[in-house]
């Protein structure tokens, strides 16, 4: 057999967890190292994964190297490391793995294991030699946005693993060292430590020196950082503190008192008078009284705060990082104001050129901005006036921020962004990539978001959407921009073409984010709806890119409908749909005359699909051991048979019972139950979607996503709901 052939099915016997079948295949010339194409994973790093050290042992005596990395860098140690084996972290560096070794991302595996509270792990490391101190170095773009540089013990305080920060202080971690957002472990427990466990992070790293008033890049000391977080419990702590610094101030002259006040936190603020904080600082009793906060207000001038205190004057710095140098130089400069506006249209300061505009840096009344330059009475700035005053400020859409004219051009003032996506993906800026791919479904649900809002609320088509008119801003979120060939949705006849443009473009763009950029979008816009969906990574971005390439006319909101599709469902919530379903009760009855049953069951053309002769694939000691279930109770009627039915039911009762102890056996050669029921099945969801969306059990769907917020490099997809507990 040729060994290409028996790649890929080396790699999924390894993640079934088939060590029989994973030997036969290596003893009959199996490469060992195959990597497959989109993420380069290998048989070793799925092994490692699935924590299955046997299997590791076994590739790694038939020449698997330890030292392959996937795409994104990493390796099968830095995977161990996330895993926490210590028997497979050992394998690894016995075959010849570097402890220290990175990923693309500056990632170790003490790293990866610091992060999830590893304990042993992180000895283990440390007794083969891992490097307690190493810091991050990721890739020079993302230095430039301040992003790197963070160490072991910062990732173990972020998770609140306190005994994971105990271990690496034991170790020698150094408490003082600081990320290149000059922020130290301190910081990062106070930023996003869990709740519970945050008090004792920050406790166990004051106890070991860490440094109280230090200060990050904007400034910002642990009390301040702690009021923004709102954590009343922290902030206590910190005042514990003898040496506290109660009036220290951020880059923008903002103390720890002022913040809180500004926040409306009348305890904390309260508190931070009581340790003596100075009320002379701002504006304290007109900020309370802006958040209607009387009874504050007046506790504020019994204190001795003033009235009403001079409006201050900090000196001006720009928030951009990219184009922050370029900003501090035009701020300076002499430029002449073209009524509130400062701009030099000067290639200096040029962002991008258009077809039909060109895009410079400039400062509308000290805030910085894109100004698109039109000339006077143009139809694409019309256009694109006439997109951006349609609605409300947006988070999803640049905002308007000034208009001005002069000398027969037009200056459009819009938020100014840091990257276009075509400059994300091209610089590879995005976060390492998951098995699930979280990044790109978060920014595409953002631009269907985006786009859903240009349409609905603000009754416009877009006409142009592509990779560079999608910005992505300071604060990691998405903004669609560029509207000078945008049409307003008056004409039903003209509305319903212009949807159409921009839904089919849209197909193109979920195929060109989910390459990474590795295939040019003027490429794909040449390609045909096929080719197309050929490129897909699985079938639920074909699924999904197919809805949008061939819209439905009579969709009033076709987006609204595509954002609840699987493809933006977590593996966890597609998983749970499918026992969800299984948990009706005429599937677990196997009542052939149930409505859910009639729906689900596939029409004579479909018997091509992956689930149609189910039971001759799922692992056979298994369903041996789950048929007995039923023979033993004397229900041989309930035995499962090759129906989309029983097999749903085969996938909830699996999902309720493969934890208890005495299915202990059955959980190992399972796996992960949620991975191998939708590697097996791959088609399996997207039949449960298409057969139940138009009805009542699409109940048992996740809910449609809340908006995703600004960063999307921190947005979740939310889970579905919990299956009913019957046994």
């Amino acid at each position: 057999m040729d060994t290409e052939d028996t790649g890929p099915a080396l790699k999924l016997a390894v993640e079934a967890g088939d060590l029989q079948q994973v030997r036969r295949l290596l003893n009959s010339g199996a490469d060992a190292n195959f990597q497959e194409k989109q993420n380069g994973w290998s048989p070793l790093h799925s092994a490692v994964q699935c924590d299955r050290a046997d299997l590791v042992e076994l590739l790694l005596a038939h020449g698997a190297d330890p030292c392959l990395r996937k795409h994104n860098g990493a390796t099968a140690l830095i995977i161990a490391g996330i895993e926490g084996n210590v028997q497979v972290l050992q394998l690894l560096l016995d075959a010849g793995a570097d402890v220290n070794e990175r990923d693309l991302h500056g990632f170790t595996a003490l790293m990866e294991a610091a992060g999830r509270g590893h304990v042993e792990a992180l000895r283990f490391l440390h007794s083969r030699g891992a490097q307690v101190n190493m810091a991050r170095d990721p890739p020079t773009e993302r230095q430039a946005l301040r992003q790197g540089g963070a160490t072991a013990l910062m990732d173990a305080a972020e998770g609140g693993h306190v005994e994971a920060v105990r271990t690496l202080l034991e170790m020698g971690a150094e408490v003082a060292a600081r990320d290149l957002m000059h922020r130290g472990a301190l910081e990062h427990a106070l930023l996003k430590g869990p709740e519970e466990r945050a008090e004792d992070t920050v406790r166990l790293l004051l106890h070991h020196g860490a440094d109280v008033n230090a200060r990050d890049a904007e400034g910002k000391t642990p009390l301040i950082l702690a009021v923004e977080k709102r954590r009343l419990g922290l902030v206590r702590l910190l005042l514990e503190q003898g040496h506290v610094d109660l009036d220290g101030k951020n880059h923008e002259g903002r103390t720890a008192l002022q913040v809180a006040v500004q926040l409306g936190l009348g305890e904390v603020a309260r508190l931070l008078c009581h340790k003596g904080a100075r009320v002379d600082y701002g504006d304290l009793v007109a900020n309370a009284r802006k958040n209607y906060d009387n009874d504050l207000a007046r506790f504020l001038l019994e204190q001795g705060a003033p009235e009403a205190a001079p409006p201050p004057t900090p000196a001006w710095r720009p928030r951009s990082l990219r184009w922050g140098s370029a900003l501090s130089r035009l701020h300076g400069s002499n430029r002449k104001l073209i009524n509130k506006l400062k701009i030099c249209p000067d290639k200096e300061y040029k962002i991008a050129n258009t077809p039909h505009g060109r895009v410079y840096l400039g400062l509308h009344e000290d805030q910085e901005v894109a100004v698109k330059v039109f000339v006077q009475d143009n139809e694409c700035a019309r256009r694109e006036l006439s997109a951006l005053k349609s609605g409300q400020d947006s988070s999803r859409l640049v905002t308007l921020l000034g208009c001005e004219s002069h000398e027969g051009n037009m200056y459009v003032c819009m938020t100014l962004c840091e990257y276009t996506l075509q400059e994300f993906l091209e610089q590879q800026l995005q976060p390492a990539q998951d098995d699930e791919d979280k990044w790109a479904r978060q920014v595409l649900r953002s631009v269907f978001e985006a786009v859903q809002e240009l349409h609905l609320r603000r009754a416009h088509a877009h006409q142009d959407l592509q990779p560079q008119n999608i910005l992505i801003d300071a604060a990691h979120g998405i903004r669609l921009a560029d509207f000078d060939q945008s049409v307003q949705l008056a004409e039903p006849a003209k509305a319903a073409q212009a949807v159409r443009t921009d839904l089919q473009a849209l197909g193109r763009l979920v195929v060109y984010v989910l390459l990474k950029g590795d295939v040019p979008f003027e490429q794909l816009s040449t390609m045909s709806n096929c080719e197309v969906r050929r490129l897909c990574p699985d079938l639920e971005a074909e699924d999904l890119t197919h809805c949008l390439l061939t819209p439905q006319q009579a969709q009033k909101d076709p987006l609204g409908s595509l954002l609840g599709h699987p493809f933006f469902w977590e593996r966890q919530s597609r998983y749970r749909t499918l026992r969800n379903v299984g948990n009706e009760s005429d599937i677990k009855k196997c009542n052939p005359q149930g409505s859910i049953v009639q729906l689900l069951r596939p029409e004579p053309s479909e018997q091509s699909l992956s689930f149609a002769q189910w039971t001759g694939k799922v692992d056979s000691y298994v369903l041996s051991k789950m048929n007995n279930f039923y023979r033993n109770k004397n229900q041989p009627h309930l035995r499962y048979r090759d129906s989309v039915g029983d097999l749903l039911r085969f996938i909830r009762n699996i999902g309720e019972h493969i934890d208890e102890e005495q299915n202990q056996k059955m959980k190992a050669r399972l796996g992960d139950p949620a991975l191998y029921f939708l590697r097996t099945f791959p088609d399996l969801l997207l039949h449960v979607y298409h057969r139940l969306r138009q009805s009542e059990f699409r109940r048992h769907f996740p809910q449609l996503p809340l908006p995703a917020g600004p960063g999307v490099l921190e947005t979740e997809v939310p889970g579905g709901q919990a299956p009913g507990a019957d046994p």
